[in-house]
């Protein structure tokens, strides 16, 4: 059955009022700080060719920077003028795709992911017209990709193993991290990847 946005919805405004989670809590092997940073991203749906996809980006590459040229969400840390969360993202996916705010479905967020750099990420999902023109903040983002629902929710496609940070903490040898299969010369890990297998398990998609 294909799932139509009121779907999306239900599901995900029932996931987030349940305390139950289908993933492990990586975020325990993580050293957190007391001070954790707010952060959103947006994670936009499309239709195209009858199917769902997610957006993603590649964000461009700067020396010493090691999460410049890696898979992601558009998104970043709030700011003291971002009336909520999901102004955080809104704002951030405009800043740096040029995604009207106005063309964003809002559906639903996500549990917060805290990540190795001390930040606290909520998920806002949203759905976006398609095709649609982008205009690319060429020193944040180098392209813009999308991956088929489907092919993100196959459990064959991705894969749990042990990564060790660049800046190892001491008495932290590795913690868990998903990874996906190449789609398209591309790979998606880590906290991105994390949001991804969270959204297609409330979701229920088939593969």
């Amino acid at each position: 059955m294909t799932l139509t946005t009121n779907d999306i919805r239900e599901r995900l405004r029932k996931a987030h009022s349940s305390k139950n989670t289908p993933l492990p809590r990586f975020a325990e092997k993580l050293p957190i700080s007391d001070s954790l940073q707010s952060a959103a991203v947006l994670m936009p749906l499309l239709e195209n060719a009858g199917a769902w996809h997610l957006l993603f980006i590649r964000r461009t590459k700067h020396k010493h920077d090691q999460h410049s040229g890696q898979v992601a969400f558009p998104g970043g840390r709030a700011e003291d003028g971002d009336e909520d969360l999901i102004k955080t993202a809104l704002r951030e996916a405009e800043e740096e795709i040029g995604l009207a705010p106005s063309d964003v479905n809002v559906l639903g967020r996500l549990d917060d992911v805290i990540t190795t750099t001390n930040y606290r990420v909520t998920p806002i999902v949203g759905k976006i017209p398609w095709p649609y023109t982008f205009t690319l903040a060429v020193d944040e983002v180098s392209s813009v990709f999308a991956i088929p629902l489907a092919w993100l929710a196959d459990t064959s496609n991705r894969c749990i193993s042990p990564w060790t940070p660049v800046q190892e903490e001491e008495g932290v040898d590795s913690y868990p991290v998903i990874f996906y299969k190449e789609y398209k010369e591309e790979i998606l890990w880590g906290a991105s990847a994390r949001m991804v297998v969270e959204l297609v398990e409330r979701l229920s998609v088939e593969c």
